[in-house]
C-alpha cells in the first residue's frame, strides 16, 4: 500500500512499512524512510507505483480547466475526491483525485484551504480580484523584461531614469525598475553601476556626486519655502566703534567683526562682533526650522548650500556701510604685555566701516607690513590707511594668543601644508562638472587668518566659561587630551579643548551658518540680558533633551558635509590633473604605500613607494582617473632625495591624513579656528 502526503508545499508519494495508531513508517522512491503522523495522509492506493502517480497526476491537474472546476465546485466545503468524482467522473481514478488535488492546492485565489484535503471556494468578486491581480504581476514582469532588454542594449528607459538615485542608493528590491536593472546586469555580467552608465542614464560624474549627496541629505531639495525675516525689535544702543569684516570675496554670511579703541593709551579694548540673528528668529519659528532642518551652510567648489535664504541673511548679515545689530565681546588688553584684563558682552548696533576682502589684499598685509606700519607700502584701494594700525594690533595680539595656547597644549601647532583655494568657472548652481577649474596656494597661518582666528577662538572660549559660571548650557567642543585616538567631542559641558588649548570652546561665532553657534547665541543673549538670573531665562535649560537632540543631528549632518566637500575637492583636483595634462607629479611619502602630491591637494597610492620610509621625496607618474570612485593611482619614477629625519616626518596628525584628501575647510572656518569634525580640531588654522 502506498500513501500522498504534502510536506513544505511538495507532493511526496512512499510505501507503507508499518502503520501504528497515530503513524506510518514510510519508504520514499529514494530509499529514505520517514515517519508521517496518519493525520497527514491525504490518499491511501495501492496502484500505480508513487513516482508513476505524482507524474501522472501533475501532468494531468496542468490540463484541468480551473474556472471549470470552480463552477463544478459546491458552495459548502469539499474534500479533492469530492471534485474529481464531480469534474473526472463518479469513478474518479486515483491519479484523476491526485491530479484534482494538485489543482486545488496550486490555485489559492479559486479556492482555500480548510482542513487536510479539504477547500472551499472563493466568491466570485474575490476571484475577479485574484485575476486581475495575476494579469497585472504578468504585465509588470513583461515590462521587467522589456526594460532590462533596453538596459543590456545600451539604453535607459523613462522609468528607470526617473528612479536612478534611489535604485543606486536606497533601492525598494520589490520595484520593477531595481528588477529590471539587476536582470539586466545579470544578463550582461556588467556591475550595476558600470551598466547604467552604458545605457546613459548617468549624465556626467559629476552629477552623480552632487544628485547622489541631495539624495542622502536633501530628498525634497535645496530650495527654500518663503520666508520673511523677522525684524529685531530691540532698541539697540549704537557702538562707538569703527569695525571691519575680514572675509573671502565669495564670503556672503558675514558672521564676524572686529574692533581696536584706544591705541597709543595703556590699555586698548578689543572688540568682536558677532551677527545677530539670534535676537529676531526664535527657537521652532519658521526661520528656525529651516535652520535646524539644515543646521549648516554646506561648502563645495564652485557652489554652497546656505543654512538660510541669501533674503534672510542679508537682514542680519554685518554689511559694511551699515549699522548691524550684534552680540559683541569687548575685550581689555594690556599695552605692553598684552595680557587680558577684563571682558564684558554687549547687545548693540554696530558700524560696520568696511568688508575686507583677504584673497584681494593678503599680499599686502603681510608679517613685514604689519611689524612696520610706518613703512607700509601704499596700495591704494585695498587697505584703508584708517585700518592700518589696528590690523598691526590685531596682529600682535593673535601671535601672543596663539603662544599663550601652545603653551597649553604642549607643544606648537604646526602648519606643515597649505590651504588650497578653488576656483570654478561657472555660476553657482550651474556647474556640469567640466568647467576650468584653478587651484592657488595659501598659506595656513597667513596674518589676517590668525587674527580673525585668534580673535574667534578668543570670543569661543570668554563666551563658553562665561555661560558655565552662570550655570547657562551650552553646546560645547572638547577634546581630552592630544593623545593618539582622542577625538573631539560634542556635549554640553564646559570641557577643556586640548586641541587648541582653551578651558572650554563653545561654537558662537557663524550663527548665520551653523545652527550650534545660533542655539549658543539664544544663550549668551539670555545672560547678556539676564546676568545671574540667565538659567531660568535661557530658552535652552540644564540637560535639555531637546539640546542633545541637536546635538546629534548637527554632528551627523556636519560630518556627512564635510565628507561631501572633501570628495567635491578631490573631484575638481582631478579634474585640474585632467585639464592641464599632468603626467606626472612629486610628493612626500606619509605612510606605507601613500603619497600626498606637493603642489595640489591630492593623495592617491602610488606602486613601488610600500617600503620607502615615511618622509621620501618621490616623483611619480599618474594612473588613469575614475571620476565616478574618485580613485587615481600613481606608479614610481624615481627617488628624489633621503627622508626627512623620523621626528621630522611624524609632526603630522595620522587623523588628518586618513581620507583621500586634505579637508580643505571654507574661508570663514579658516578664519574663526572652527575645525571640522573630520579633522578633529587637533591644529588651530
Amino acid at each position: 500500500m502506498y500513501v500522498l502526503f504534502e510536506e513544505g508545499g511538495k507532493f511526496l508519494a512512499g510505501r507503507v512499512l508499518s502503520q501504528a495508531e497515530v503513524s506510518l513508517q514510510l519508504e520514499l522512491d529514494s530509499g529514505k524512510r520517514v515517519k508521517l503522523k496518519s493525520a497527514l495522509a491525504l490518499l491511501f492506493f495501492d496502484k500505480p507505483q508513487p513516482s508513476d502517480l505524482l507524474t501522472s497526476a501533475s501532468a494531468l491537474a496542468l490540463t484541468m480547466d480551473v474556472n471549470l472546476a470552480w463552477e463544478f465546485a459546491t458552495d459548502e466545503e469539499f474534500g479533492f475526491a469530492d471534485l474529481a468524482r464531480d469534474y473526472f467522473s463518479a469513478q474518479a481514478s486515483t491519479v484523476e483525485q491526485a491530479a484534482a488535488l494538485m489543482c486545488l492546492f496550486n490555485a489559492p485565489h479559486y479556492f482555500r484551504r480548510a482542513g487536510k484535503g479539504r477547500f472551499k471556494k472563493a466568491s466570485a468578486e474575490i476571484v475577479q480580484q485574484a485575476l486581475a491581480a495575476i494579469e497585472k504581476k504578468k504585465a509588470v514582469l513583461a515590462q521587467i523584461s522589456t526594460w532590462a532588454a533596453e538596459l543590456a542594449a545600451g539604453s535607459t528607459p523613462q522609468a528607470v531614469r526617473d528612479q536612478l538615485y534611489k535604485i543606486l542608493f536606497k533601492p525598494d528590491k520589490n520595484a520593477p525598475e531595481y528588477k529590471a536593472v539587476v536582470e539586466a546586469s545579470r544578463a550582461t555580467q556588467t556591475a550595476p553601476l558600470e551598466l547604467l552608465k552604458k545605457a546613459g542614464a548617468i549624465g556626467s560624474a559629476y552629477q552623480f556626486h552632487w544628485q547622489r549627496f541631495l539624495f542622502d541629505q536633501f530628498p525634497k531639495g535645496v530650495g527654500f519655502p518663503h520666508l520673511e525675516a523677522p525684524a529685531i525689535k530691540d532698541e539697540l544702543p549704537l557702538a562707538t566703534v569703527q569695525a571691519f569684516s575680514i572675509d573671502d570675496s565669495q564670503t556672503t554670511e558675514i558672521d564676524d567683526a572686529l574692533s581696536v579703541q584706544g591705541l597709543g593709551s595703556a590699555e586698548i579694548v578689543v572688540g568682536i562682533h558677532i551677527a545677530a540673528p539670534a535676537l529676531a528668529v526664535h527657537a521652532h519659528s519658521a526661520v528656525d526650522k529651516v535652520a535646524r532642518d539644515r543646521l549648516s551652510t554646506v561648502y563645495m567648489p564652485g557652489h554652497k548650500i546656505t543654512m538660510l535664504p541669501d533674503a534672510v541673511v542679508q537682514n542680519y548679515t554685518l554689511a559694511q556701510g551699515r549699522d548691524c545689530p550684534a552680540v559683541s565681546l569687548y575685550v581689555t588688553v594690556d599695552a605692553s604685555t598684552l595680557a587680558i584684563k577684563a571682558s564684558r558682552t554687549v547687545l548693540e548696533r554696530v558700524p560696520i566701516i568696511a568688508n575686507l576682502r583677504h584673497d584681494v589684499i593678503d599680499t599686502e598685509v603681510t608679517e613685514q607690513a604689519l611689524a612696520d606700519v610706518a613703512a607700509w607700502k601704499l596700495q591704494p584701494g585695498l587697505t584703508p590707511v584708517a585700518l592700518r594700525e589696528p590690523l598691526a594690533f590685531l596682529y600682535r595680539l593673535a601671535v601672543h594668543l596663539k603662544a599663550q595656547r601652545e603653551q597649553v597644549r604642549g607643544k606648537p601647532e604646526t602648519f606643515n601644508r597649505p590651504d588650497y583655494n578653488f576656483h570654478v568657472a561657472a555660476d553657482q548652481g550651474s556647474l556640469q562638472g567640466d568647467e576650468p577649474v584653478d587651484i592657488s596656494v595659501r598659506r595656513r597661518g597667513a596674518p589676517l587668518d590668525l587674527m580673525v582666528a585668534e580673535a574667534m577662538i578668543l570670543a569661543n572660549s570668554t563666551w563658553g566659561q562665561w555661560l558655565a559660571s552662570l550655570g547657562v548650557p551650552a553646546i560645547y567642543r572638547s577634546q581630552a587630551s592630544l593623545a593618539p585616538g582622542v577625538k573631539v567631542r560634542m556635549g554640553t559641558k564646559a570641557l577643556p579643548h586640548a586641541g587648541i588649548g582653551v578651558p572650554s570652546y563653545a561654537w558662537s561665532t557663524s550663527p548665520l551658518r551653523r545652527y550650534t553657534d545660533l542655539v549658543n547665541q539664544w544663550q549668551i543673549i539670555a545672560c547678556a540680558r539676564h546676568g545671574s538670573t540667565a538659567a531660568l531665562a535661557a530658552p535652552f535649560k540644564p540637560k535639555d533633551a531637546e539640546l542633545f537632540g541637536i546635538i546629534s543631528s548637527f554632528d551627523a549632518a556636519y560630518t556627512a558635509y564635510n565628507g561631501f566637500q572633501n570628495g567635491m575637492e578631490r573631484y575638481w583636483t582631478l579634474q585640474y590633473v585632467k585639464q592641464r595634462g599632468i603626467s606626472d607629479l612629486a610628493g612626500v611619502v606619509f605612510k606605507e604605500g601613500m603619497v600626498r602630491a606637493d603642489d595640489i591637494p591630492l593623495v592617491l597610492p602610488v606602486v613601488g613607494t610600500m617600503d620607502l620610509p615615511r618622509g621620501s621625496k618621490v616623483r611619480f607618474k599618474l594612473g588613469e582617473i575614475d571620476f565616478m570612485t574618485l580613485d587615481i593611482s600613481g606608479t614610481l619614477l624615481e627617488r628624489l632625495d633621503a627622508p626627512l629625519p623620523a621626528q621630522e616626518a611624524e609632526t603630522e596628525d595620522d587623523e588628518d591624513m586618513a581620507g583621500p584628501i586634505a579637508i580643505a575647510l571654507d574661508v570663514n572656518d579658516a578664519q574663526t579656528g572652527d575645525q571640522s569634525p573630520a579633522i578633529g580640531d587637533n591644529q588651530a588654522p
